[in-house]
Protein backbone atom coordinates (compact mmCIF):
# COMPACT_ATOMS: atom_id res chain seq x y z
CA UNK A 1 0.00 0.00 0.00
CA UNK A 2 1.59 3.44 -1.01
CA UNK A 3 1.66 5.92 1.92
CA UNK A 4 0.25 8.90 1.43
CA UNK A 5 2.00 12.27 2.77
CA UNK A 6 0.65 15.47 4.25
CA UNK A 7 2.00 18.87 3.63
CA UNK A 8 3.96 19.26 6.16
CA UNK A 9 7.76 20.76 5.77
CA UNK A 10 10.09 18.81 7.94
CA UNK A 11 13.85 19.03 7.04
CA UNK A 12 15.63 17.31 10.28
CA UNK A 13 12.75 14.72 11.19
CA UNK A 14 13.74 14.41 15.23
CA UNK A 15 14.42 10.74 16.43
CA UNK A 16 13.39 9.35 19.20
CA UNK A 17 15.91 9.39 21.68
CA UNK A 18 13.92 7.47 24.80
CA UNK A 19 11.36 5.59 25.27
CA UNK A 20 9.36 4.21 28.49
CA UNK A 21 6.32 1.69 28.72
CA UNK A 22 3.57 3.42 30.99
CA UNK A 23 2.73 0.61 33.23
CA UNK A 24 -0.31 1.12 35.86
CA UNK A 25 -0.62 2.19 39.06
CA UNK A 26 -2.18 3.11 42.16
CA UNK A 27 -3.05 6.86 42.10
CA UNK A 28 -5.69 8.99 44.31
CA UNK A 29 -8.65 7.19 45.62
CA UNK A 30 -8.77 3.35 44.30
CA UNK A 31 -7.56 5.48 40.67
CA UNK A 32 -5.03 3.70 37.92
CA UNK A 33 -2.93 5.87 36.45
CA UNK A 34 -0.01 5.15 33.83
CA UNK A 35 2.21 7.63 34.19
CA UNK A 36 4.83 8.16 32.01
CA UNK A 37 6.47 11.44 33.08
CA UNK A 38 7.29 12.20 36.58
CA UNK A 39 8.17 8.51 37.35
CA UNK A 40 11.24 7.87 38.69
CA UNK A 41 13.49 7.20 35.39
CA UNK A 42 11.60 10.73 34.18
CA UNK A 43 11.54 12.79 36.70
CA UNK A 44 10.90 16.14 34.83
CA UNK A 45 11.35 17.15 30.81
CA UNK A 46 11.27 20.39 31.25
CA UNK A 47 8.43 21.82 31.48
CA UNK A 48 6.56 18.59 31.70
CA UNK A 49 6.28 17.63 35.14
CA UNK A 50 4.04 14.88 34.89
CA UNK A 51 1.75 12.78 32.06
CA UNK A 52 -0.94 10.49 33.72
CA UNK A 53 -3.52 8.28 30.72
CA UNK A 54 -5.67 7.44 34.39
CA UNK A 55 -8.74 5.32 34.32
CA UNK A 56 -11.33 5.82 36.78
CA UNK A 57 -14.52 3.85 37.61
CA UNK A 58 -16.78 4.62 40.49
CA UNK A 59 -16.64 5.18 43.27
CA UNK A 60 -12.63 6.10 42.74
CA UNK A 61 -11.57 9.35 41.79
CA UNK A 62 -9.53 12.20 42.87
CA UNK A 63 -10.87 13.99 46.03
CA UNK A 64 -9.82 17.20 47.33
CA UNK A 65 -6.27 18.27 46.72
CA UNK A 66 -4.02 21.27 46.42
CA UNK A 67 -1.97 22.50 43.24
CA UNK A 68 0.47 25.29 43.49
CA UNK A 69 2.78 26.77 40.77
CA UNK A 70 1.90 24.55 37.71
CA UNK A 71 -0.98 24.25 34.86
CA UNK A 72 -2.70 20.98 34.79
CA UNK A 73 -4.84 19.67 30.71
CA UNK A 74 -7.06 17.27 31.10
CA UNK A 75 -8.49 15.61 28.04
CA UNK A 76 -10.92 13.08 28.20
CA UNK A 77 -10.77 10.05 26.18
CA UNK A 78 -14.03 8.03 27.21
CA UNK A 79 -16.83 8.43 29.89
CA UNK A 80 -17.09 11.78 31.78
CA UNK A 81 -15.87 13.64 34.86
CA UNK A 82 -17.33 16.20 37.24
CA UNK A 83 -14.53 18.55 38.67
CA UNK A 84 -15.32 21.40 41.05
CA UNK A 85 -13.39 24.02 43.19
CA UNK A 86 -13.43 26.33 46.09
CA UNK A 87 -14.26 29.06 44.02
CA UNK A 88 -17.47 27.33 43.17
CA UNK A 89 -16.28 26.42 39.63
CA UNK A 90 -17.59 23.61 38.45
CA UNK A 91 -18.44 21.33 35.69
CA UNK A 92 -18.88 18.16 33.71
CA UNK A 93 -16.04 16.90 31.20
CA UNK A 94 -17.18 13.99 28.33
CA UNK A 95 -15.40 12.08 26.01
CA UNK A 96 -12.88 14.61 24.16
CA UNK A 97 -13.39 17.98 26.02
CA UNK A 98 -10.56 19.49 27.26
CA UNK A 99 -9.95 21.41 30.60
CA UNK A 100 -6.88 24.03 30.90
CA UNK A 101 -6.33 24.81 34.14
CA UNK A 102 -3.84 27.32 35.41
CA UNK A 103 -3.21 26.93 38.82
CA UNK A 104 -1.14 29.72 39.36
CA UNK A 105 -1.33 30.95 43.33
CA UNK A 106 -3.60 27.85 44.37
CA UNK A 107 -6.32 25.75 43.86
CA UNK A 108 -8.36 23.03 45.43
CA UNK A 109 -10.25 20.66 43.39
CA UNK A 110 -11.77 17.48 42.79
CA UNK A 111 -12.00 15.31 40.34
CA UNK A 112 -14.80 12.15 40.28
CA UNK A 113 -16.97 10.16 37.93
CA UNK A 114 -19.54 11.10 36.48
CA UNK A 115 -20.97 8.42 34.54
CA UNK A 116 -21.09 4.43 35.32
CA UNK A 117 -18.60 2.11 33.42
CA UNK A 118 -14.91 3.50 33.20
CA UNK A 119 -13.78 7.10 32.57
CA UNK A 120 -10.26 7.11 30.62
CA UNK A 121 -8.30 10.33 29.79
CA UNK A 122 -5.23 12.14 29.91
CA UNK A 123 -3.79 14.60 32.23
CA UNK A 124 -0.52 16.73 31.87
CA UNK A 125 1.05 18.63 34.40
CA UNK A 126 3.04 21.96 32.51
CA UNK A 127 5.66 24.18 34.65
CA UNK A 128 4.76 27.75 35.21
CA UNK A 129 7.87 30.03 34.61
CA UNK A 130 8.96 32.13 37.81
CA UNK A 131 7.01 35.41 36.92
CA UNK A 132 3.59 33.01 36.47
CA UNK A 133 3.96 30.85 39.42
CA UNK A 134 1.83 32.92 41.93
CA UNK A 135 -0.65 34.64 39.10
CA UNK A 136 -4.77 34.32 40.20
CA UNK A 137 -5.86 30.65 39.04
CA UNK A 138 -7.94 30.47 35.65
CA UNK A 139 -9.57 27.97 33.42
CA UNK A 140 -9.95 27.32 29.60
CA UNK A 141 -12.24 24.41 28.81
CA UNK A 142 -13.81 23.41 24.97
CA UNK A 143 -16.57 21.12 24.40
CA UNK A 144 -15.39 18.62 21.73
CA UNK A 145 -17.35 20.04 19.12
CA UNK A 146 -15.72 23.44 19.63
CA UNK A 147 -12.28 21.76 19.46
CA UNK A 148 -10.79 22.32 16.02
CA UNK A 149 -10.21 19.75 13.77
CA UNK A 150 -8.99 19.07 10.06
CA UNK A 151 -8.56 15.91 8.07
CA UNK A 152 -6.02 15.51 5.43
CA UNK A 153 -4.66 12.60 3.29
CA UNK A 154 -5.08 10.51 5.96
CA UNK A 155 -4.54 12.06 8.82
CA UNK A 156 -6.94 13.58 11.40
CA UNK A 157 -5.82 16.10 13.88
CA UNK A 158 -7.67 17.73 16.53
CA UNK A 159 -5.70 21.14 17.26
CA UNK A 160 -6.02 21.48 21.49
CA UNK A 161 -2.75 23.71 21.45
CA UNK A 162 -0.72 25.21 18.85
CA UNK A 163 -1.03 24.69 15.13
CA UNK A 164 -1.27 21.59 12.56
CA UNK A 165 -2.36 21.33 9.05
CA UNK A 166 -2.97 25.21 8.90
CA UNK A 167 -4.96 25.16 11.65
CA UNK A 168 -4.79 27.17 15.33
CA UNK A 169 -6.42 26.34 18.34
CA UNK A 170 -7.42 29.77 20.31
CA UNK A 171 -6.42 28.22 23.61
CA UNK A 172 -3.74 30.97 25.14
CA UNK A 173 -0.46 29.04 26.67
CA UNK A 174 1.52 30.92 29.43
CA UNK A 175 4.08 28.26 28.79
CA UNK A 176 4.33 27.95 25.17
CA UNK A 177 2.95 24.66 23.97
CA UNK A 178 1.58 22.65 21.42
CA UNK A 179 -0.62 19.56 22.10
CA UNK A 180 -1.67 17.83 18.99
CA UNK A 181 -4.19 14.65 18.79
CA UNK A 182 -3.38 12.71 15.54
CA UNK A 183 -4.86 9.69 14.27
CA UNK A 184 -3.36 8.40 11.24
CA UNK A 185 -5.44 5.82 8.63
CA UNK A 186 -3.30 2.75 7.37
CA UNK A 187 -0.68 4.40 5.17
CA UNK A 188 -0.78 7.09 5.90
CA UNK A 189 2.37 9.10 6.63
CA UNK A 190 2.32 12.72 8.85
CA UNK A 191 5.20 15.31 8.96
CA UNK A 192 4.77 17.88 11.47
CA UNK A 193 6.90 20.70 12.35
CA UNK A 194 8.26 21.43 16.06
CA UNK A 195 9.89 24.63 16.92
CA UNK A 196 13.88 23.95 16.80
CA UNK A 197 14.44 24.78 20.18
CA UNK A 198 11.24 23.16 22.22
CA UNK A 199 11.33 19.46 23.68
CA UNK A 200 8.71 17.31 22.45
CA UNK A 201 7.27 13.65 23.11
CA UNK A 202 4.82 11.30 21.25
CA UNK A 203 2.56 9.19 23.85
CA UNK A 204 0.96 6.29 21.91
CA UNK A 205 -2.89 5.91 22.65
CA UNK A 206 -4.13 3.26 20.13
CA UNK A 207 -2.58 1.02 17.44
CA UNK A 208 1.31 0.76 16.26
CA UNK A 209 3.07 3.58 14.18
CA UNK A 210 6.70 4.14 13.34
CA UNK A 211 8.21 7.18 14.41
CA UNK A 212 10.97 9.71 13.60
CA UNK A 213 12.95 7.01 11.04
CA UNK A 214 11.27 5.10 8.76
CA UNK A 215 12.80 1.97 9.62
CA UNK A 216 12.30 2.30 13.07
CA UNK A 217 10.21 -0.73 15.54
CA UNK A 218 6.90 -0.22 15.87
CA UNK A 219 5.60 1.57 18.85
CA UNK A 220 2.20 0.51 20.79
CA UNK A 221 -0.21 2.37 23.14
CA UNK A 222 1.03 3.24 26.71
CA UNK A 223 4.55 4.39 25.16
CA UNK A 224 6.10 7.76 25.47
CA UNK A 225 8.52 8.60 23.31
CA UNK A 226 10.73 11.46 23.94
CA UNK A 227 12.12 13.14 20.61
CA UNK A 228 15.92 14.89 20.17
CA UNK A 229 16.60 17.55 17.98
CA UNK A 230 15.33 18.75 15.16
CA UNK A 231 13.03 20.41 13.56
CA UNK A 232 9.53 18.08 13.30
CA UNK A 233 8.03 14.52 13.75
CA UNK A 234 7.66 12.17 11.05
CA UNK A 235 5.28 9.13 11.70
CA UNK A 236 4.00 6.70 9.58
CA UNK A 237 1.12 4.15 10.05
CA UNK A 238 2.44 1.08 8.22
CA UNK A 239 -0.04 -1.14 9.89
CA UNK A 240 -3.61 -2.37 9.15
CA UNK A 241 -5.23 -0.55 11.81
CA UNK A 242 -6.05 3.56 12.34
CA UNK A 243 -3.22 5.37 14.47
CA UNK A 244 -4.06 7.53 17.33
CA UNK A 245 -1.30 9.44 19.60
CA UNK A 246 -0.55 13.04 20.75
CA UNK A 247 2.35 14.78 20.00
CA UNK A 248 3.38 17.33 22.61
CA UNK A 249 6.03 20.29 22.66
CA UNK A 250 6.85 22.70 25.01
CA UNK A 251 9.67 25.68 24.94
CA UNK A 252 11.92 24.89 28.15
CA UNK A 253 11.62 26.75 31.08
CA UNK A 254 15.56 26.95 31.76
CA UNK A 255 14.75 27.43 35.93
CA UNK A 256 15.59 25.63 39.21
CA UNK A 257 12.60 23.18 40.13
CA UNK A 258 11.69 22.08 43.33
CA UNK A 259 8.61 20.05 43.73
CA UNK A 260 6.69 18.28 46.99
CA UNK A 261 4.03 16.23 45.47
CA UNK A 262 1.13 18.79 44.07
CA UNK A 263 3.24 21.95 44.65
CA UNK A 264 5.87 23.18 42.22
CA UNK A 265 8.10 25.95 42.93
CA UNK A 266 11.57 27.15 42.09
CA UNK A 267 13.18 27.07 45.64
CA UNK A 268 12.53 24.57 48.45
CA UNK A 269 11.85 27.82 50.65
CA UNK A 270 9.11 28.74 48.10
CA UNK A 271 8.20 25.40 49.04
CA UNK A 272 8.00 25.38 52.57
CA UNK A 273 6.17 28.69 52.18
CA UNK A 274 3.52 27.15 50.24
CA UNK A 275 3.27 24.47 52.81
CA UNK A 276 2.42 26.92 55.54
CA UNK A 277 0.44 29.15 53.36
CA UNK A 278 -1.74 25.95 52.95
CA UNK A 279 -1.28 25.06 56.44
CA UNK A 280 -2.92 27.94 57.35
CA UNK A 281 -4.75 28.86 54.87
CA UNK A 282 -3.42 31.95 53.80
CA UNK A 283 -1.84 33.79 50.63
CA UNK A 284 -4.60 31.99 47.83
CA UNK A 285 -5.48 28.88 50.25
CA UNK A 286 -7.96 30.84 52.50
CA UNK A 287 -11.34 29.29 50.96
CA UNK A 288 -9.55 25.88 51.80
CA UNK A 289 -10.16 26.42 55.19
CA UNK A 290 -14.17 25.76 55.49
CA UNK A 291 -14.25 23.70 51.21
CA UNK A 292 -15.55 20.28 50.70
CA UNK A 293 -16.35 19.27 47.54
CA UNK A 294 -19.41 17.93 47.22
CA UNK A 295 -17.95 14.29 46.48
CA UNK A 296 -16.17 14.51 49.98
CA UNK A 297 -19.07 15.18 51.48
CA UNK A 298 -20.95 12.66 49.97
CA UNK A 299 -18.46 9.96 51.27
CA UNK A 300 -18.34 11.56 54.95
CA UNK A 301 -15.58 12.22 54.49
Amino acid sequence: MPLRENSGFVSEPRPVVRKFLAWPQHEGLGAIVRRSIGRFELKYFDPFLILDEFSVTAPAGFLDHAHRGFETVTYMLQGSMTHEDFEGHKGTMHAGDLQWMTAGRGIVHSEMPAAQGTQKGLQLWINLSSEHKMIEPRYQEMRSKDIKEVSKDGIKVRVIAGEALGTKSPIYTRTPTMYLDFTLKPGAHLQQPIPMSWNAFVYVIEGEGVFGISKSLPMTAHHLLLLGSGDGLEAWNKSSKPLTFILVGGEPLGEPLAQWGPFVMNTEEQIDQTVEDFDNYTNGFEKARHWRSEAAISLGL
